[in-house]
């Protein structure tokens, strides 16, 4: 019987969790020194594709290396289904040189917003992203083994701003390996949707995640409402526990799943700008991290390498 109750219990163990922490920022020499220092072990680089050749490129991902930082993903922005036939091209092109950028740098995700075009109804938007995303983009993903990312930002070009889009995505998607969520809390947040619930319900379509907080000033919403006739700001953008996502319960989440990719800080806390100086953080920019990290080690097992 004991025996038994062991092996019961052995398969009932929530799986060890051990995520990657990091940093979203530019990369520069002095930026991944930082990271390494201060005891992260992955970033999202930012890169500009146009500004490097594969010498270049060759000397990043040396650096990366031997720093021991995990580059998990690359930003992307733009509009892949934009009207405008010349700027939907130029972004169509600006991608597939990260995608390869990314293969070349053994960086396995670019983040970015799915595409929007204004007006239309949602379906006849889903199979236009789903048009461009299969002849432009799959066989370049395969080819260089990177996956495409949305991001729930709201303010962009997106249609995967939260679950009612991320479904209507997969769905049409039909589970293509080559999409998936790079999980953004604060963007659910200012939205009012629930992180912790969107997270629970696409836990497997999550590839990389954004540790960044939004704090709802309710003094203004209580006057206001959501859309103040005043234009005042009613939410900003915070180090992780310095606003109103559940941390707590998104890492249940997490490491019930056992996730072990990347949780990258990324600082658009305005309390600790300026951000930079040239490529390189600013020390203001440095202590937002810092205290990200301190409030983070409360709630997360130590750094995966």
């Amino acid at each position: 019987m004991s025996a038994a109750a062991a092996a019961q219990a052995q398969r009932n163990r929530v799986p060890s969790w051990k995520p990657k922490l990091g940093v979203l920022g530019q990369y520069s020499d002095a930026n991944l020194e930082f990271v390494k220092t201060e005891g992260f072990t992955s970033m999202q680089v930012q890169l500009n594709p146009d500004r490097l050749d594969d010498a270049a490129i060759a000397t990043v991902k040396d650096k990366l290396q031997r720093a021991g930082i995990y580059a998990s993903a690359a930003g992307c922005d733009g509009n892949h289904i934009d009207p405008d036939p010349a700027a939907r091209d130029r972004v169509i092109q600006k991608t597939i040189k990260t995608l390869e950028l990314c293969g070349k740098l053994g960086i396995p995700n670019i983040g970015c917003q799915s595409g929007t075009i204004k007006g239309q109804p949602l379906q006849q938007q889903v199979d236009e992203i789903v048009k461009v995303y299969t002849e432009k983009y799959f066989s370049v993903c395969e080819k260089n083994k990177v996956r495409i990312l949305w991001e729930p930002y709201a303010g962009g070009p997106n249609i995967a701003t939260g679950p009612v889009g991320w479904e209507a995505l997969f769905k049409a998607f039909k589970d293509s390996p080559w999409v998936g969520l790079q999980l953004d809390p604060s963007h659910l947040v200012w939205q009012f949707m629930d992180p912790v619930q969107a997270a629970r319900e696409f836990i497997d379509k999550i590839h990389d995640i954004h540790l960044k907080d939004t704090e709802i000033l309710w003094n203004v919403v209580r006057r206001a409402g959501i859309q103040p006739v005043n234009n005042a700001r009613w939410w900003r953008f915070r180090l992780p526990g310095q606003g109103s996502v559940d941390w707590k319960g998104l890492f249940s989440v997490l490491a019930e799943a056992g996730y072990s990719g990347a949780m990258n800080i990324e600082n658009e806390d305005e309390f600790y700008y300026p951000n930079y100086s040239g490529a390189d953080f600013t020390e203001q920019f440095k202590r937002g991290f810092r205290l990200a990290h301190e409030f983070l080690k409360t709630v997360v097992p130590p750094v995966a390498a």
